[in-house]
């Protein structure tokens, strides 16, 4: 089985690397030329320090690459999926297509799968999210995900190729469910590291890793989720992975924020920013209470401070939970 991973960060690495050990053919597509020549030969993973790229991976910035490989891998941010696709749809025609971006777009409120349905209609889509970091996946640790489509078709023939010693795949058609809770866990993690960089402690995290969860589920069942992929790996399984490490992105901008950090580097991707504002406005059409969200989608767009929104969340009637 031979796979191309289109776009060269550190979570497509980190799955192209999984993919690699596993003795499969891998292609990463990165945009920068000089240093996708540079990687490959150096053997150095780009955006994972220290990982050496096992032999089956190829690197380049030539997009017709996309033509040979059985599966395609989309590991760009959910903001440009769109405009990605819109570039290389022709190649994409009758393909097994997974999105493995976490992310709503802010734009038409579609989550990955329907923005592939929406721009490449020929191909067979489909969406991978799950309590994975890179650096686990390429250095061969134990992750679970899932893999979700349409199709209980599409989603078995992934699950298999997908499938490795290190990491394990669970299939499901609940595609809404899956994207979902990718996209969701983003936004509490960054409200985690928030209520941490403001120094209010890990009681207050747990309440709002519990509340948050919450409205994801609320929010999943007003747009079509089942519950059960909520709970599972895709839903709480990466919410409690996202909200306590260091190593999410999300979760660190969140400390930034929290602590009035000024140091963050504003290039890097974090997808809950944009999300929080596009599930806001779902909340807000489907008439769905999202306290937590609408206050984080305030501090990214910086509408409001930290002591606002903790005053918003704390003045909140009592309620039975």
């Amino acid at each position: 089985m031979s796979f191309a991973v289109y776009g060269a960060g550190a979570f497509g690495t980190g799955l192209a690397i999984a993919l690699g050990l596993a003795g499969h053919r891998v292609t990463i597509i990165g945009r920068n030329a000089g240093a996708m020549a540079e990687a490959q030969k150096t053997r150095q993973a780009p955006k994972l320090d220290g990982i050496t790229l096992p032999p089956e991976i190829t690197l380049t910035a030539d997009q017709d690459a996309l033509r040979a490989p059985d599966i395609v891998l989309l590991a760009v941010p959910a903001q440009t999926l769109g405009p990605v696709l819109g570039q290389i749809s022709g190649n994409l025609t009758g393909r097994a297509v997974v999105a493995c971006c976490k992310g709503i777009d802010l734009h038409t409120l579609r989550g990955p799968v329907e923005t592939i349905m929406q721009c490449a209609p020929k191909a067979q889509a489909a969406v991978l999210s799950g309590p994975s970091f890179a650096l686990d996946l390429a250095k061969g640790m134990p992750t679970a995900l899932t893999i979700a489509a349409a199709q209980d078709e599409t989603a078995k023939m992934l699950q298999t190729a997908l499938s490795t010693d290190t990491m394990r795949m669970y299939r499901s058609t609940d595609f809404t469910g899956v994207q979902l809770g990718g996209a969701l866990k983003n936004i509490i993690a960054i409200a985690c590291g928030v209520t941490i960089g403001a120094g209010l402690g890990d009681s207050a995290r747990a309440a709002l890793l519990a509340r948050g969860f919450a409205e994801m589920r609320r929010l999943g069942a007003a747009l079509g989720a089942q519950d059960d992929t909520l709970c599972g790996l895709s839903g709480l399984g990466d919410l409690t992975l996202t909200c306590t490490s260091l190593q999410s992105r999300n979760f660190r901008y969140g400390l930034a924020l929290g602590a009035q950090d000024e140091g963050w580097d504003s290039s890097t991707t974090t997808e809950g920013a944009a999300t929080a504002r596009a599930a806001q406005q779902l909340g807000r059409h489907h008439k769905i209470e999202t306290p937590i969200i609408d206050c984080v989608a305030g501090l990214v767009s910086g509408e409001i401070t930290v002591d606002t929104a903790l005053t918003r969340l704390l003045s909140r009637s009592l309620k039975e939970e």
